[in-house]
């Protein structure tokens, strides 16, 4: 009876080479993000960090250097409030392939008053979901070009009691922040798992997969100063708290095997392994609210309307410009 082949565990410190593939992180040049791009560089892989800050790219860019000899970096101005100037950002990548993007970036807001764009659009919103909604767009000939490539987008716990008023999805008539923040991020996860649907639909190659980072912080952290710098004081304070949550550093983990393992699939959540709060990532079923389809189309066309960007994808390197619903 022949053998069979055993999968080797994913080892979050020994990642496969990625040598030749390339790798896109919005928000790769603090929190999360910082730690995502960082790891992803100890691959081989040349790694864009997307970032509105020039300065704050460059920090990053040499912190990472530091510590990952050979680190292969790239900053992409990256502005994901402003939809009218994301062609132009991702035009100026030069780039012939792109292996993944991990939609990371995000902006919370903990106090009132709402806040706008310049295109009349709630921030968060516009952030966390319709800017990386309309990067999709911008990127997918990218994207379809690239044999196996894969959309990796963030999640959070925030969304996960949360459901969408579509009738109200940019909070004017009843704004609370903490509550439109849980919201884009749940956009964000439908959007996700809508996008990955069509993808199946379409027989693309490209895979949309959510991850979501646990708890995370501060003061578990590394230092990376500039951009982080933790006392032992604060380290030893939070100690106890080690033990249900962790630091950004850990907190990337999710969005990297979701970017290299091999064994990841479409449409599958990545999360911490402990209760969703920390520890080495697993797959975990998808939230039953996730699964709703026709909220999800109905976000899918809310989006496109809001963003003037329609997003589809033909296998293997052609970009179908439309919206109607999946099949």
């Amino acid at each position: 009876m022949p053998s069979v082949p055993q999968v080797p565990q994913w080892d979050v410190r020994r990642l496969p080479h990625a040598e030749g593939k390339s790798f896109l992180v919005t928000g790769g040049n603090a929190g999360i993000g910082y730690f995502i791009a960082e790891q992803l560089a100890g691959t081989g892989a040349l790694v864009v960090l997307g970032s509105r800050d020039r300065a704050k790219a460059g920090e990053a860019i040499t912190s990472i250097s530091s510590r990952v000899p050979g680190a292969r970096l790239k900053h992409m101005p990256l502005d994901l409030a402003d939809l009218a100037s994301l062609e132009a950002s991702v035009d100026a990548l030069g780039l012939d392939r792109l292996d993944a993007v991990v939609h990371n970036a995000g902006v919370a807001l903990d106090h009132p008053p709402r806040r706008e764009t310049a295109a009349g659009h709630e921030l968060m919103l516009a952030t966390n979901h319709l800017g990386h909604f309309a990067l999709t767009h911008h990127l997918a000939p990218l994207l379809t070009a690239t044999p196996g490539s894969r959309i990796v987008t963030t999640g959070s716990f925030a969304a996960k009691s949360e459901r969408l008023d579509l009738d109200d999805l940019q909070s004017q008539r009843d704004y609370r922040p903490k509550r439109a923040y849980a919201r884009s991020k749940l956009a964000q996860m439908l959007f996700a798992v809508e996008l990955d649907r069509r993808l199946r639909a379409a027989g693309s190659a490209t895979l949309s997969v959510i991850v979501h980072p646990g708890g995370a912080l501060d003061s578990l952290t590394p230092s990376r100063p500039p951009i982080h710098a933790r006392t032992a004081g604060e380290r030893l304070r939070q100690l106890p708290l080690g033990l249900f949550v962790q630091g950004k550093d850990a907190a990337a983990w999710p969005a990297v095997r979701a970017v290299l393992d091999p064994s990841v699939h479409g449409g599958q959540m990545w999360t911490p392994g402990l209760f969703g709060l920390r520890g080495t990532p697993r797959i975990e079923p998808l939230w039953n609210h996730l699964a709703d389809t026709t909220t999800a189309a109905r976000l899918w066309a809310a989006s496109c309307d809001l963003t003037g960007n329609d997003l589809a994808f033909t296998a293997p390197s052609r970009v179908r410009r439309d919206c109607r619903p999946s099949d």
